[in-house]
Parts: C-alpha cells; structure tokens; sequence
C-alpha cells in the first residue's frame, strides 16, 4: 500500500501557475499566435501528472484532462474527436464555434458553465471578453482520442516541431527525421465530412449545463448544511443516490462529473473512492487532508486523489470554494466513510 505522504500527493497536484504549454497540443491552433493560444496536457496515457509526464502502467484514471488558453479576439481552427469532449469553463466568455466553416452557429459560455460535445462534432474557440481565459477539457479514454481537422486547417507551422499526421498521431519533426511530403496529414476530405454528425444548435443546446442551474440534492452523500453535490455527466441513477444529470450525452463519456460547493467552514468528512478521482478548483480554496498530511488547492489547481485513500475536504476561507469532480467510470461506487458523517 503506497504511504502518501505530502510530497506524494503533491506530484499529484497541478497548479494553474505552474502550466506547461504541450507543443503536442499546440498543433491544434497551428494557425494562432501560440504566445496567445495555449494548450496543456494535465492528466493522459496512465496517471495524472504534469503536463507530458507519465507515471507507472495500471494506474490510470480512465480519462484525460487537457487544457486551454486563449486571448481576447482570438479564434481557433475547428476540429473534431472521436471521443465526447466536456469542457468546463473554470475563467473567461467564450463562444464555441460548430461546424467545419464555423457555419452551423455557436453557443456562448460563461465561468462555470459545462457542455460535452458530442463525437464527430467539429468545434472551434474564441474569447469573447478581456484577460486570458482557461477552460479544462475531459475526453472519456486515457487518451484524448483521434483528432480531424477540416482542410482549410494548415498543417503545420514552420516554426513548429509539431505536426498532426492522419489518425491523430503528432510527429515530432524538429530532428529532421521526418518529411512532410511522406505523411498523410489529417485533414478531413468532403466525404468524410458528410458523414460527421452536424447537429442543430438546438440539440447541441441540450449538452450545456449553466453555473446557475445545476441541481443540488441534499440527500447526496457528501452534502450537508453548508456542503452542496450537484450531479452535471451522469449517465443514469447512481448506487450513491444521484439521479440521471442533465448532461447524459449521446454515447458514453467513460466518466462521471460533479459539482462540489463548500460554504465557509463546510467539511466533507474523512471518506475514500472505489476509483481515482480528480479535483478541478473552479473558485475559492479547499484544504484537502488525509491520514499523512494536507495539501491547499486554490482556483485553476487540479489533484488526483488515489482511489481508496482516506481524504476530507475543509474550507477554511470566507468565501465558498467551488470544484468539479471528476471520476473515472460511469458507475462510481458508494463513498465509504471512516467514520459515520455528521448530519447536516
């Protein structure tokens, strides 16, 4: 049994000062000024970690966690994956463009606002307002998925190693080993085109969940007085009680996400997860603590809790602190308490 001991836990913890841009990710705005268009890699492959780094086999959590910056009036070319996509708006407005020529319209987001973008839909960013925002992105497998591009994408920028050839791969063309002229670059034809779902913006509507209309239940089983549960990526009724969220999706996500509020001083009593759960600070601060220490989260951090591990979660600030919880399966068990939580 591992000893999680703080500096365990803290190589499980990513603060939102500390981001790495993921050139990788970068080949998604090759067409964008990258000092103003950012992307991160947070959690992939098999373990959380920061951006590019990789842990041991076997101790995945099911998903992948991903990033995104961008400045005001900046636009990012459109793409789609094979996987469902939920972002989650920790800071910013932002209008989602659908469609492989922007043409099917858009839907404007706010901080705090989710929507799961459904496979084959193509989407592109832009910033509607001032400051750099970030947004998180969830895509239900260890990794991110394939990704198209729509032909009028460039393929890559000359003063970029990075390139995305067909079937999602990115080659790393920097050493010179590799010549474009001898990879299939991955853009999408005509064809392929008309098969992908181009649904209306009325349906893609039914994807969105609003900061200020998601359904807390105080019979959940972290909820009390002053701690909220709101369910967002839920398939159906859970074994914890939660009923099916408002986003159930058109094919599985791999994942579940929720929405935790602690009102100053609410406490979420020492209890563990069947399986790993992942922490996205939206506002505020939370002290998380277990039998070897405690860590601060503060707003744009992420931690990866082990499954099993005993935690509580304690806001010791005068304003709520708001996280998403993210765990990996579409059927999480039952949390187990170390001792019977108090009533609310």
């Amino acid at each position: 049994m591992p000893q999680w001991t703080i500096a365990a836990m803290t190589a499980r913890l990513v603060r939102y000062a500390d981001l790495q841009t993921c050139r990788r990710m970068q080949s998604h705005t090759d067409a964008l000024d990258l000092d103003e268009n950012e992307a991160f890699v947070i959690l992939e492959a098999h373990a959380p970690g920061r951006a590019e780094e990789r842990e041991p086999p076997g101790t995945g959590a099911g998903f992948s966690l991903g990033g995104k910056r961008q400045t005001p009036g900046s636009v990012s070319p459109p793409y789609t994956r094979d996987s469902p996509e939920v972002v989650v708006v920790h800071s910013g407005l932002w209008r989602i463009h659908f469609g492989p020529d922007r043409e099917m319209g858009s839907i404007d987001l706010a901080p705090g606002d989710v929507i799961s973008v459904p496979v084959h839909v193509f989407r592109g960013f832009s910033r509607q307002d001032a400051g750099k925002g970030f947004l998180w992105t969830l895509s239900g497998r260890d990794a991110a998925g394939e990704v198209m591009r729509t032909p009028a994408m460039p393929a890559g920028r000359a003063d970029q190693a990075m390139t995305l050839a067909m079937g999602g791969r990115f080659i790393d063309t920097s050493s010179g080993s590799y010549q474009l002229k001898d990879i299939g670059l991955g853009g999408a034809d005509e064809t392929e085109l008309a098969e992908l779902n181009m649904p209306s913006i009325e349906r893609l509507m039914e994807c969105v969940t609003r900061a200020d209309a998601m359904p807390s239940d105080p019979a959940l089983p972290l909820a009390a007085s002053d701690v909220e549960e709101a369910g967002i990526v839920i398939p159906g009724a859970m074994c914890d009680g939660f009923p099916a969220a408002p986003i159930a999706g058109w094919r599985p996500h791999g994942f579940t996400l929720r929405r935790l509020t602690l009102q100053t001083a609410g406490y979420v009593p020492m209890h563990a997860r069947g399986e790993p759960e992942v922490l996205l600070m939206q506002r505020g601060t939370l002290q998380v603590g277990w039998g070897g220490g405690e860590l601060m989260l503060g707003a744009g951090d992420t931690l990866s809790v082990p499954a099993g591990l005993q935690h509580a979660f304690r806001n010791t600030a005068s304003v709520p602190a708001v996280l998403f919880v993210v765990r990996g399966t579409e059927t999480p068990e039952i949390p187990v308490f170390a001792s019977a939580p108090a009533a609310g």
